[in-house]
């Protein structure tokens, strides 16, 4: 049996490992158009800060690979799959057979149409090239603008930040990590922020990056002008889904698969950050990690259901700790205890729907963590439980 994979990410690689665990004899082969083994996307932000080197971050390295019987082919990007002669064709013109194929993408930096965007320093981050481009061009730079208040902006307007340069960020929502966060929580980020010495302009829409050739600048829709000599847009990702929807599968939010991994070709499973799972697409890495998993028991011959995974994010926002799992209801609607302390930058939501706890934020202090994830995903029932909350304490849960 010939098991191709496309992407050498959490969710490719997890799959391969799983094939191997089934099939001992199977030949498998991990196709990556980039040039470093499967690392953390997560630690980028170590690397971009110069905390961490390029061997500190790769989660398998060459040996790995190796003991598993795993083929690992780096700088192979694929130009199309043919799905009827089961191949698929690399960019150089080689071509590779498969019994069992599995497209793994991932997704890719969403850059607005903003003009300018085209333009010299101007950068996103989602690999490890891009962390080596923006270290190169920021040597000789004084201000870094950001556009996006997401995790993935902040941490590396921090990183940068550590680097020696200003950091102004400009959200178009009006407060930061719009999916983590809820108003009040986020303000007391931004108050922890501004004490670090970011600038911010929140609830505005970059009109245009300035510049002759090179970025110097944007200008905001009110007008407002910002100069800065870098910048590195943070929008958000869309699934890398070209491959896909060259063979005329079906991308809503992501490339549509079923609980199997399955998409509607016969043969051709997909998993991870490119994907959506009854009309949802997660983009976290627990998610990415569970789907390659199931898809990788099922290519080999196993039977293995997805059935949708917790949104739960567990992170570093510029070096403090933040969870945020299940339904924050940023608008208030739901019945929500709240301990805050914004003295010591502490805030922790609990969101409670007819008695079950359904989500919570976690921000400066999330000792417990695992234990309130756990109990958003079983839907507990918290009713007894609210006073201990309500001081933030989550040793009962």
């Amino acid at each position: 049996m010939n098991y191709l994979v496309i992407g050498n990410g959490v969710a490719g690689t997890t799959a391969a490992e799983q094939i191997r665990k089934i099939d001992g004899s199977g030949d498998i082969m991990i196709l990556s158009d980039e040039k470093t083994p499967f690392y953390s996307r997560i630690r980028l932000i170590e690397y971009l800060a110069g905390q961490a080197q390029a061997e500190d971050i790769i989660i398998r390295k060459q040996d790995w690979y190796d003991r598993n019987l795993i083929r690992l082919s780096l700088n192979s990007p694929v130009r199309e799959i043919e799905p009827d002669r089961k191949e698929v064709v690399l960019s150089g013109g080689e071509v590779l057979r498969y019994d069992r194929l599995l497209i793994a993408t991932g997704g890719v930096s969403f850059v607005p149409p903003v003009p300018g965007s085209d333009k010299e320093g101007v950068f996103t981050l989602r690999t490890i090239q891009d962390a080596d481009d923006i270290i190169r061009y920021g040597k000789e730079r004084k201000k870094v603008i950001l556009i996006g208040g997401g995790v993935l902006g902040l941490e590396a307007g921090n990183s940068l930040r550590k680097r020696g340069l200003d950091v102004t960020v400009v959200e178009f929502f009006p407060r930061l990590l719009p999916r983590q966060m809820d108003p009040e929580g986020a303000g007391i980020l931004k108050a922890q922020m501004e004490g670090m010495g970011f600038s911010f302009f929140l609830g505005a829409r970059t009109k245009e990056i300035t510049g002759e050739g090179r970025a110097r600048g944007i200008i905001l829709e009110d007008g407002a002008s910002i100069e800065g000599d870098m910048i590195i847009i943070s929008a958000g990702v869309r699934p890398r889904a070209s491959l896909a929807q060259k063979i005329g599968l079906t991308v809503n939010k992501g490339l549509v698969v079923n609980d199997r991994m399955e998409t509607a070709r016969r043969g051709i499973y997909a998993a991870g950050d490119l994907i959506e799972h009854r009309e949802t697409f997660y983009g976290i890495w627990n998610a990415a990690e569970k789907q390659g998993e199931v898809a990788g028991i099922n290519m080999a011959g196993g039977d293995a259901l997805y059935e949708g995974t917790t949104m739960s994010n567990v992170l570093k926002v510029v070096g403090v700790d933040l969870a945020a799992a299940g339904d924050i209801d940023a608008d208030g609607v739901h019945d929500s205890l709240v301990m805050k302390d914004p003295d010591r930058y502490i805030y922790k939501k609990f969101v409670i729907r007819d008695g079950i706890l359904s989500g919570c934020i976690l921000y400066g202090d999330i000792s417990g963590y695992r234990r309130v994830i756990k109990a958003i995903s079983e839907k507990r029932n918290v009713e007894g439980m609210r006073d201990a909350l309500s001081r933030g304490d989550v040793s009962g849960v």
